[in-house]
Formats: structure tokens, sequence, C-alpha cells
């Protein structure tokens, strides 16, 4: 088993929930897993716990709570009375407390009026800060893909997450990263409060990997790094984080982005690209 790195989260959401995924996991160093209780249609926690219930105290764990089973689909709520039980059959379901519980995508539960919407998403976290007060979980974070729809809301009367988790990469678009540096501002979260997803805009196999080169984003290395790792790289800075969450079930795909850590992210030519994003968003405005 190599040494662990915090700065990879083995992230759960397409996963087939095997046992060598988490072995391989381990052997790698990555000692951190990320999923949800909505994941694999409601089952993730308990197949997790089924399958591999003797390896999760090996990890540090973190789900999410905010969609709901309904008629065959899902459905979001910030309700707090249902937050709250989700996070108790959690618990259950997992045979351990997690260490760490997102609100998950709260601006889907969102009501129009600003001050309504701050309201609901005040409850919502007070219910998480409660849980984490009673044992419930280690910590609480919010997780959001769309955070333009939050930076309006984020001020001194709500509860401040530990953890921050949004889109981050190449692909995010400059209106995901700035409102995504606004939430941190917000919350006066550091960086390595801040987790990233999503680095490869949900799909490594996208033939925008093709054409795109992130290579150019990479200082000059001894051995060139492969598309996938340099955009994976340059995904720490876009925006700022910490710490990203990955999926794949593929050990020879995940020892490629550990081993991408090595290389050294090229700022000037990642705020070149952010300015060019921001001028041709400017432009589409017009």
């Amino acid at each position: 088993m190599r040494e662990p790195d915090p700065r990879i989260v083995l992230g759960l959401h397409r996963s087939r929930y095997e046992r060598r995924t988490l072995t391989s996991a381990l052997d790698l160093g990555i000692t951190a897993i990320d999923t949800s209780f909505n994941y694999r249609g409601f089952t993730a926690h308990t197949t997790l716990a089924d399958v591999a219930g003797d390896l999760l105290p090996h990890f540090t764990l973190s789900t999410k709570v905010g969609f709901f089973p309904a008629a065959g689909q899902a459905e979001h709520h910030l309700h707090p009375a249902r937050l709250r039980v989700a996070m108790e059959q959690t618990n259950r379901d997992l045979g351990r407390v997690p260490d760490l519980v997102f609100l998950h995508n709260p601006e889907r539960s969102l009501p129009s009026p600003a001050a309504e919407a701050r309201d609901t998403l005040g409850r919502a976290c007070a219910t998480l800060a409660t849980a984490v007060e009673e044992g419930l979980c280690g910590a609480w974070g919010i997780s959001t893909w769309d955070p333009r729809h939050l930076t309006g809301l984020a001020d001194a009367t709500l509860p401040r997450p530990a953890v921050l988790m949004v889109r981050a990469g190449l692909l995010a678009g400059i209106s995901v990263l700035e409102a995504s540096e606004a939430l941190m501002a917000q919350w006066d979260l550091a960086p390595d409060q801040v987790w990233g997803m999503s680095p490869f805009g949900g799909d490594a196999a996208d033939p925008v990997w093709g054409r795109l080169d992130p290579r150019v984003f990479i200082e000059d290395a001894d051995d060139a790094p492969s598309a996938l790792q340099a955009a994976f790289r340059a995904a720490f800075l876009l925006p700022e984080v910490g710490r990203i969450a990955v999926g794949t079930d593929n050990p020879t795909h995940l020892q490629e982005l550990i081993d991408a850590l090595r290389y050294e992210p090229d700022c000037d030519r990642l705020r070149t690209y952010r300015q060019m994003l921001r001028e041709r968003a400017g432009r589409q405005a017009d």
C-alpha cells in the first residue's frame, strides 16, 4: 500500500460498487471515498456495507443527502425532517458514522424570493449542523452543481459548511468558476476546504479531449503527461481546490491520475485561459 495522498477522493457516482475497486484504491494510497444517499438507485450505502463493510474503516467516507425516492424515480427536498431521516438511515445502512455529509445540490429546491430561499437553505444547513453535534456525522458541507444560485444567499446568518464541493476543470465555465470562488470568499473557506468534482466535464472519453490539448497548461516536465493527466492536474486551479473527487473502476486510470499529481500547472497560462473565457462570455452576453 502506498503512502496516502489526500488530494484524490474516489467518487462512486457511476461505480459498479465492486470490492476490487476499493481494494485497488487502498493499494494505490487512496483512502477517501465519496458516495450519496441516492446513488445506485438508493442502494449505494447498503451495497457498500455488504461488499466491503470490513474495508470501510480504512477510508474516510463522505456522502450526500437531498434526493429521495419517489414513484420509481428521485425527487429533491430540503425539508429538515426528511434530511434528518435520511441521515439516520445513512448511519444504519453504512453501519458506521460518515465522516462528512454534504447537502446535495440545494439549488434544486430553493424558492424564488431571495428571503425565502435564504430561510430554506438556512434551515437545511442547520439540520446538518445539528447532526454533527449529535454524532450522526463528523462534519457537514455543501455539494453544488450550480453555485450561481447560492452566491446571493451565503452570508453570516447561515451556518458555515466545513467543506464546499463544486465543479472544477477546463470545462466548468467561467460563471461557475467565479460563483464557486465567491462562495469560498463569503464563507471564508481556504482551498483545502474546497473539493472539485467532474474534472473531465462528466466523461473522460468525451471527444473534446481529443481536440483540446490540456498539456499546454502544464509547466515543462522531463516526461510529458497525457492529455487527461494534464486536464486533471489543471483542474486543481479551476477553481483552486484541495481535493478532487473522480470516479473510476479502472485501477490503471486511477494510477494515471495519481501520477498526474507530480506535474506543476502553468499558472500564467491558466490565468490567460480564464481571461479568454471571461471575454468570450462577455461577447455572448452582448
